[in-house]
């Protein structure tokens, strides 16, 4: 008896023969599709599952952690009725300002830096002193020398957005390959030349981490900024709905700064990858 004989009369034994035997074809696809989904976003569908069902079934405090449909329900409510789309557009404003700002002064700064060692030598313990020093901490001389308007909120942010774009715009120029300099040089190159067509294209990655990483800075301290001394901004609606307990609106206006930071390292990610094409 030939293998294909076994094989047939195995298949026939176990009951897999014909159209039995064979996986449809749509289940094959489902999996094909969900498979990805679930490897990489499964442990967070996970912890959202656990949340709802650890407080629809007693285990949690429902005044305390609100179930996820009371928080989504808050969120849109708070969002078509307008209550919080005026804060959208003020938190958005401040941080976006102080990011602007940091990007436009650290990228630079980093740039000649990283370039010219006589002027890292002077900068850089000025820089090591003051990015060891909180943002939060120098929050209230902020205050003392801006007031407690916007230009003491925008400067906060900014403080602590500039350092990690301009430290890593610092190790992308100092960790170009040397060689790839020397190459230009060979081939007639000048130094204008070798910072536009070698040393900024290579130090684009770089700089692109200190940017999603101030982003994410940015949305931190813009929470901390706007819990003193604010009456607009999605910080402030955190703290006013705790103060009220209103706590599915507190959730919802957490969430929504979290989903703000997704789409703002989700822009930054494809930015990246349309700047550094050859990466």
């Amino acid at each position: 008896m030939s293998y294909e004989d076994l094989r047939h009369d195995s298949a026939y034994g176990l009951g897999l023969s014909g159209t039995e035997g064979r996986t449809p074809k749509w289940l094959i696809q489902t999996a094909a599709a969900v498979t990805p989904v679930l490897s990489r976003y499964g442990l967070v569908i996970g912890f959202l599952v656990f949340w709802q069902a650890s407080v629809k079934f007693g285990l949690v405090n429902a005044s305390v952690f609100p179930p996820l449909d009371q928080i989504i329900a808050a969120l849109w409510k708070g969002i078509a009725s307008g209550a919080l789309v005026d804060d959208i557009a003020i938190s958005l404003q401040r941080s976006g300002i102080a990011f602007a700002a940091a990007v436009g002064l650290g990228i630079p700064l980093g740039l000649l830096m990283g370039q010219v060692r006589a002027i890292e030598q002077v900068l850089d313990p000025l820089l090591q002193f003051f990015r060891q020093t909180s943002a939060l901490a120098l929050y209230p001389v902020f205050i003392l020398l801006l007031g407690l308007g916007e230009a003491s909120k925008v400067f906060v942010i900014f403080w602590a957005t500039l350092f990690p774009i301009l430290l890593s715009t610092i190790g992308g120029v100092k960790e170009v390959d040397r060689k790839l300099i020397e190459m230009a040089r060979t081939y007639g190159a000048g130094p204008l030349q070798i910072f536009r067509r070698v040393v900024l294209p290579a130090s684009v990655p770089a700089i692109f981490v200190g940017l999603r990483l101030s982003a994410t800075t940015a949305l931190l301290l813009l929470i901390a900024a706007e819990m003193i001394g604010a009456n607009k901004g999605i910080g402030f609606q955190v703290m006013n709905a705790q103060y009220n307990f209103q706590i599915p609106l507190m959730f919802a206006a957490i969430l929504l700064l979290a989903l703000l930071g997704l789409a703002a390292n989700a822009a930054l990610v494809f930015l990246q990858r349309r700047l550094c094409r050859w990466a």
